[in-house]
């Protein structure tokens, strides 16, 4: 079976390994132009593109795939490239482009989609962040058949995985990056085989994962512990939860549910213990232990590495904190 790729991040590069390993003609792939990356903003491939070199496959990078849009010849030229292809099927996953109505029609088995959430929860851009956000117990991934709507496709394949308390986006994010693969390798080989029983999404329980803001960052130490702790999960490894102390940035990575010190009455964000085991803060419900910080510009450090070159002291208050008796 040939197969059209269609993705950008290293979610997508896995899938696109599983499928080569598996034994897919694979003679294009799409994926997003290069961006400026890293200190010296120089243009980088995308991980899905370096697989595609690797393996010698044709490479497109259309910005936009609307031939009455924008970029109209980037799309004409995108069209020619698929046509030429000549798959039966296109594999999506988290491409970054709509796929307008022409580019779903064009392989005779259709545009099959890794999406990974359990939908119709987390429909959207960040499945992953927002399920350890909500303090979801479990999420997963679902091979869906793309149609014209925003992640609305029947479901072809679903599967489960448990998100335990101290999984981060960025260890979610491996494991559903291997469940995919493995699940549209064994879409593809069933539906060449005996065909894929496709079933509508169901009409309740659609929930959408709007895209993460870097704005989104900082720590509202007002919300409870368990939220805040959630939040620094979900958003590590992007954009990292942040707080602030005579505003100068700290970038907070991990941290311990800690409610042996009485928080009560002590203003939202303050500091209430500091010792080489962590940063004791007091949230609008309970306290946190923050273990692991970073400066701006600094290394992620373990609070005993952190604390000998930035000093934190009992009394003060992080994120510009609340006067004392405005806890709610």
């Amino acid at each position: 079976m040939k197969i059209v790729f269609a993705g950008t991040p290293d979610f997508a590069r896995v899938a696109l390994q599983r499928l080569l390993d598996a034994g897919f003609t694979v003679p294009l792939v799409l994926t997003q132009p290069d961006r400026p990356a890293g200190r010296g903003m120089k243009l980088q491939a995308s991980p899905v593109k370096q697989c595609a070199l690797e393996h010698g496959i044709a490479v497109a990078q259309p910005r936009s795939l609307r031939l009455d849009g924008k970029y109209p010849e980037d799309a004409a030229a995108a069209r020619d490239a698929l046509v030429a292809a000549g798959a039966d099927a296109m594999v999506v996953a988290a491409y970054g482009l709509i796929l307008p109505q022409w580019v779903l029609d064009l392989p005779a088995r259709g545009c099959l989609n890794i999406h990974a959430s359990l939908l119709p929860r987390w429909r959207g851009a960040a499945p992953i962040h927002r399920a350890i956000e909500a303090g979801d117990a479990e999420t997963g991934v679902t091979i869906m058949q793309m149609d014209a709507g925003l992640d609305t496709g029947d479901m072809l394949l679903i599967e489960k995985t448990a998100i335990g308390p101290r999984d981060t986006t960025a260890t979610l994010h491996d494991r559903l990056a291997d469940l995919g693969g493995r699940m549209v390798v064994e879409a593809l080989e069933r539906a060449a085989r005996v065909g894929l029983a496709a079933t509508p999404q169901p009409a309740e329980g659609v929930t959408y994962a709007h895209k993460i803001e870097k704005a989104e960052s900082a720590i509202d130490w007002a919300l409870p512990a368990e939220s805040i702790g959630r939040r620094i999960r979900a958003f590590d490894p992007f954009p990292g939860a942040s707080t602030t102390l005579d505003g100068e940035a700290i970038k907070v990575w991990s941290y311990e549910i800690d409610n042996t010190m009485p928080a009560d009455s002590m203003p939202c964000g303050q500091i209430l213990s500091v010792n080489d085991a962590g940063v004791t803060v007091a949230c609008g419900h309970g306290t946190l232990r923050l273990t692991t910080l970073q400066r701006a510009g600094g290394k992620r450090l373990p609070v005993a590495d952190f604390l000998r070159g930035f000093a934190l002291a009992p009394g003060m208050v992080l994120g510009g904190g609340a006067p004392a008796g405005a806890r709610e």
